[in-house]
Order: structure tokens, then C-alpha cells, then sequence
């Protein structure tokens, strides 16, 4: 099993009204949860990177190279995607590219629309010369991820059309959603989702799934969502899961035990969502 672009499985989670995962990984152990409980589930999935976790594990090519390592010793035979998830230039972009990542996500939500378009073009061009997809944000997603945060700015039906004129494969259009825990109750603006849906023929993705009601999630994906990003779910999974292991075996210091002592409750968080986003 090699890996492959976001292409096809996005385009049969619009086709079937179903949402593809993406998990973002940070380690070892967490791609080998969500690569065995995903497998277990015959579930395709997304494995996201920031450009933070990239380095974390020792640049995109370690990272590429830990994957498809575990995809042939797990015997993985689901479809896998390894995705950079905001990319935040060409450059990154290009450098997740050549070490072997099959899909990117660049983020010029930032920058004017004729900027967000003209940088999205650019990445655009140079990936699918590479057979990699692209997805790109139009309006700004608010909340905090990787330490880099923004405010809520929802993105127009129109800008949407220009973003979708550079090529890209699929769209994520800010539309209530945050990154991280959310402060309030999520609002999400169904009826524009829904509209930009008819309008575009390229699937569109959910950020900042964490935190969405169920009931949601669903109308979301009613609405023509085909992907959905969890990230800090995973990690308060984790978190708890770890903080209880180590508050009750103080004694315990090897590192994989006290790692691995999350195993459990993230193959939960992660079965929940493969049920929740497929409609299972």
C-alpha cells in the first residue's frame, strides 16, 4: 500500500454524503492509533502535519518516511493521505511536496482575496505537477492552532468561486468554526455552507471539528462537508488519559508505558468520529 492523494477519497465522501477524517499526528503512537484503529474500521483517513509537528518529528521527510514505515509493518489496506496541514508558503509547501507528503494545505486566508488566489495558484501549479492535491482557506477560521491564531471572518460565496478558479482540489471556507477548545457554543452558518456546496464541485472541509455537537456535525455534513479536521480532541484523549496513568503509578517512568498508557482512550476518540463522520 503506497500513499495517496486526497482526490479520490474526498470526492466519494461528497458523492456519498459522508466526511473523511483527518487526524492530525504528532509522534510515533499517534500514527500508529488512528493508521490501526482507521484499518480496523476500513475507514480511509488523512493524516494531517503542521509545519510545527513537522519539525517536532525531525522534518517532513522523517515524517514521510515514519509513515509509510508503519503503513507496510501494520499492514495497512486503507487508502492513506499524509497532508501538511497549513502550509503557510510556497516553500513549505514545496519542501512537504518533494519529501513525499501526496497532499498539501495552503493557508494565504490572511491576505487579501487576489493574494490568497495569486500565492494558492503558485502551490497549485507546482503540486499537481507532482500528482498532489491542494486544499486552500478563504475567510479566517478563528480560535488557535500551532500557536498561531485568528479571528472569525466568514468567507463569502464569492471568494470562494475565485479560490476554486485556481484548481484546487478541495476548499476549506471559514464559516464559524475555530481551532482548538471553543469558548462559546459553535455557530455555524449551514446556509451558506450549503450554498457554496451547489455552487463549487470541489469538496469542502470542516476545520476546528473538536468541540461540534454531534447533531452538527451531521448537518454539516448534510450540507455538503466532506472532510473534518480533529486535532485537540485527540489530544485532551490523551492528555487525561496519560495524566490519570501517571498520578496513579508515580512509579512508573519508562516512557512507552506512560505514552502508551493513552493508547486506549484515543482509539476511542478516534472510533467515535470514524462512526460520527461515515454515518455508521
Amino acid at each position: 500500500m503506497v500513499l495517496v492523494n486526497s482526490e479520490k477519497m474526498l470526492k466519494s465522501a461528497k458523492e456519498g454524503k459522508y466526511a473523511v477524517p483527518q487526524f492530525n499526528i504528532n509522534n510515533l503512537e499517534w500514527t500508529r492509533y488512528i493508521l490501526e484503529e482507521c484499518n480496523r474500521n476500513n475507514a480511509p483517513v488523512i493524516l494531517g502535519v503542521s509545519e510545527g509537528a513537522g519539525k517536532y518529528m525531525g522534518g517532513f521527510k522523517v515524517v514521510t518516511n515514519m509513515v509509510k514505515g508503519l503503513i507496510e509493518t501494520l499492514g495497512i489496506t486503507i487508502d492513506v493521505c499524509l497532508h501538511l496541514d497549513h502550509g503557510s508558503s510556497f516553500n513549505s509547501c514545496k519542501d512537504a511536496i518533494d519529501s513525499g507528503f501526496t497532499s498539501v494545505m495552503i493557508d494565504a486566508s490572511k491576505y487579501e482575496i487576489l493574494e490568497n488566489m495569486r500565492i494558492t495558484q503558485e502551490i497549485v501549479d507546482y503540486a499537481h505537477a507532482h500528482n498532489v492535491t491542494v486544499e486552500a482557506e478563504v475567510g479566517h477560521i478563528g480560535g488557535t492552532e500551532d500557536n498561531i491564531s485568528s479571528e472569525i471572518y466568514q468567507a463569502t460565496v464569492e471568494d470562494c468561486v475565485k479560490l476554486a478558479s485556481t484548481g484546487i482540489d478541495s476548499i476549506a471556507p471559514a464559516l464559524g468554526s475555530v481551532h482548538g477548545l471553543y469558548k462559546g457554543k459553535p455557530n455555524l452558518n449551514f446556509e451558506r455552507m450549503k450554498i457554496i456546496n451547489e455552487t463549487l464541485n470541489i469538496p469542502l472541509v470542516l476545520h476546528g471539528g473538536t468541540g461540534i455537537p454531534e447533531n452538527d456535525i451531521k448537518k454539516a455534513i448534510s450540507c455538503g462537508i466532506s472532510k473534518i479536521n480533529i486535532n485537540t480532541e485527540l489530544q485532551i484523549a490523551w492528555h487525561d488519559a496519560v495524566l490519570e496513568f501517571v498520578t496513579n503509578n508515580k512509579e512508573v517512568y519508562d516512557p512507552r508505558k506512560v505514552i502508551g498508557s493513552g493508547e486506549t482512550a484515543m482509539k476511542k476518540a478516534i472510533n467515535d468520529k470514524i462512526k460520527l463522520f461515515f454515518n455508521r
